[in-house]
């Protein structure tokens, strides 16, 4: 990594207040620009969150906003309404009020007498949402944005669903994650001393846990279609560089905004990268010059510089090479390519079937622990983070194995799976993994695709199965670059079951497959010339000095126990976002969060999920707040079962205390 303490234009540093909607509310602001940019205008580049410029996102904002300040952009960073040090009360996410509040800070930007009138937008996760969600409602001086590790589908590929299944992990998880992130007050250093109190106690007085929202639409309606830009990809004018990371939830998306957007305003990377930014240097790299990258595609889009971006690949992508199994990786092996359109020409359908006339049906009855081994839904750069071998999974479902490899075959996009099958029951799931299977029995994990059985004649809808017939099924994995070796077998594996990913149906079941009337489709990659595809090595702007606690007994980040007795699996997780640090400002945050998830082999019933968040924040002993929070869900065959409980208290003093109960149908899940 490479720090550049000095750039062509001075850098100053201000926090403003940002009005918005007609000025009935202000958003707080922080701007890195050219200190003459007063004289000489700059376009303006927005990065707009809920997560706390002033302390959670500021270590990721020092690295980035004062390094394009320095290059000849105003670089601002904004808190969304009711979050951080900005004004009004939280809302749910990307609603709304907040995608008109961002369009009034776009506004406000290319008003202001040191920016050129020309504006960008960039973010990572829900800040690369926002960006797209923004882009759509077409503010006139929003020319480009670059969204990393974000979706165009907030139904089918996000933290809530996934193949119009119920996500046990992230649905509770990230629902009790906003929960604590939420209440987390105002910085009284910024908001000042007599308004934060007042300002908190009206944030927890209108929280309301996601939980319930996102659980009350279980197919895909209006709620999620909107900002879903997959709605209307015509009503992006903006260009769009699109990011994403073969360890990322969301890369499909990227694929998709390459195939759909015009291909002069759109380009599509996708690395080995986690749920990063790729300039970090976190696990699975390697990382690339990121913001050089970036830099190019503003020049290109605010400054009319002929950058040559435009005449890159429609699409960069890293193809992995093989791996043995392992929980992280500091650098993936494997080497970039470029394609000139999406689909790509020289990528290709390749059928496998899975079976021969004669192979028999086989029973598909996956223990509901299945899916243990998953690893982590969202990727982070942490040691426990990926899938570890597969065996013990495979042992718990169905494998349908190819013969030994005699070549190199080289995958780029989504597999497909067909299967002829049926369920013993009205309602179930069906997972495919697909591995690579080498000589010595490992099994590595290349991706993977789930489909609720609901959901297999539209996400809009949920159609029971008719136990005793056959249906053909079929359903994508998730998008992936890889090659199998010679020597290797590729496995697909089936199951009915992945805990917690997938939050298990009411009762127990059973499928039947027939392997010879089912199918793998690969997109498998042609070999053969091609130009070579290259990246800056990492720069940065010097890191904020933060000093991170190393706790003297540090605990697992992911723990799997089995009461055999009872058959009762857990998984106790430590998502590790950043844990406890001082700021060179004598700022004290302290972060402690812990997921459990347990589920009786047999039962499916049994399955539950607790998120238990502690966040203290401190200043030099005169500003002391903390929030505790704990979510837990839970169901019956019938309904699901949401708890929550909140307590803020500041200076020891009880602020707020909230619990929520709340149950709804299951008509999906």
């Amino acid at each position: 990594m490479k720090y550049r303490e000095r750039f062509d234009r001075q850098v100053v540093r201000e926090d403003v207040w940002i009005p918005v909607q007609g000025g009935r509310t202000r958003l707080h602001a922080r701007v890195w620009r050219p200190a003459d940019a007063e004289h000489d205008p700059v376009p303006a580049l927005l990065e707009y969150l809920p997560y706390r410029k002033s302390d959670w996102t500021a270590p990721r904002d020092a690295q980035r906003h004062p390094w394009y300040a320095g290059h000849g952009y105003a670089s601002v960073r904004v808190d969304i309404r009711g979050h951080g040090d900005s004004e009004g009360v939280p809302g749910d996410e990307y609603d709304a009020t907040e995608l008109a509040d961002g369009v009034d800070v776009v506004n406000w930007l290319a008003a202001q007498p040191w920016c050129t009138g020309r504006v960008g937008m960039f973010g990572i996760s829900w800040g690369g949402f926002n960006s797209l969600q923004i882009a759509a409602l077409a503010p006139e001086p929003l020319k480009a944005i670059v969204t990393v590790c974000s979706t165009d589908d907030r139904y089918d590929n996000d933290v809530h669903y996934t193949g119009g299944a119920v996500l046990g992990i992230d649905m509770l998880a990230w629902a009790g994650t906003m929960l604590a992130f939420a209440a987390r007050p105002p910085d009284p250093a910024n908001v000042g001393a007599d308004r934060w109190l007042p300002m908190w106690r009206e944030r927890l007085d209108a929280l309301e846990p996601f939980l319930h929202t996102w659980l009350a639409h279980q197919q895909r309606d209006d709620y999620w279609r909107h900002g879903s830009v997959c709605e209307d990809y015509g009503a992006i004018d903006a260009a769009v560089l699109a990011v994403g990371g073969w360890h990322d939830p969301y890369r499909d998306a990227v694929l998709r905004l390459v195939e759909h957007l015009p291909q002069d305003r759109v380009r599509g990377l996708i690395g080995p990268w986690s749920h990063q930014y790729p300039d970090r240097g976190l696990p699975p790299g390697p990382a690339i010059g990121f913001l050089q990258e970036t830099l190019r595609w503003w020049d290109q889009h605010l400054k009319g510089a002929d950058t040559g971006v435009m005449r890159e690949p429609l699409l960069r992508a890293w193809i992995n090479d093989p791996v043995p199994p392992a929980t992280s990786y500091d650098v993936m092996p494997g080497r970039w390519v470029g394609d000139p359109a999406w689909p790509s020409p020289r990528v290709s359908r390749q059928e496998r079937p899975l079976g021969t006339d004669g192979t028999p049906p086989v029973l598909v009855r996956s223990p509901l622990h299945t899916g243990i081994d998953a690893g982590r839904f969202f990727p982070f750069g942490n040691a426990s983070d990926l899938p570890p071998d597969q065996r013990e999974e495979d042992g718990r479902s169905v494998c349908l194995d190819s013969a030994p490899l005699t070549e190199r075959v080289e995958i780029l996009g989504r597999p497909r799976v067909r299967l002829r099958l049926d369920s013993a029951t009205p309602r179930a799931h069906v997972i495919a993994r697909l591995c690579d299977v080498a000589p010595d029995g490992s099994s590595t994990l290349v991706t993977r695709g789930v489909l609720n059985l609901l959901a297999r004649h539209g996400r809009d809808k949920a159609v029971e199965w008719s136990p005793g017939t056959y249906e053909d099924v079929e359903f994508e994995l998730s998008a992936i670059g890889y090659a199998f070796p010679p020597g290797h077998r590729i496995r697909l594996a089936v199951s009915d079951a992945y805990w917690p990913w997938v939050w298990p149906h009411g009762e127990r079941g059973e499928l039947t497959l027939l392997p010879a009337d089912s199918t793998l489709l690969l997109p498998v990659r042609a070999a053969g010339e091609e130009p070579p595809v290259r990246f800056e090595e990492p720069e940065q702007a010097p890191p904020l000095p933060v000093t991170y606690d190393v706790p003297a007994e540090p605990r697992p980040e992911r723990l799997v126990t089995h009461d055999v007795a009872a058959g009762e699996w857990t998984l106790e997780v430590d998502p590790r976002y950043g844990g406890s640090r001082t700021y060179p400002d004598g700022l004290r945050y302290e972060e402690n969060a812990r997921e459990t998830y347990r589920v009786r082999s047999d039962d499916p019933l049994s399955a539950s999920a607790v998120s238990a968040w502690t966040i203290r924040l401190t200043r030099e002993g005169d500003w002391d707040a903390e929030i505790v929070a704990r979510t837990e869900l839970r169901a019956t065959a019938s309904e699901f079962v949401m708890d929550s409980h909140l307590e803020a208290r500041a200076n020891g003093e009880t602020v707020a205390k909230r619990a929520w109960h709340r149950t709804t149908p299951r008509t999906s899940g």
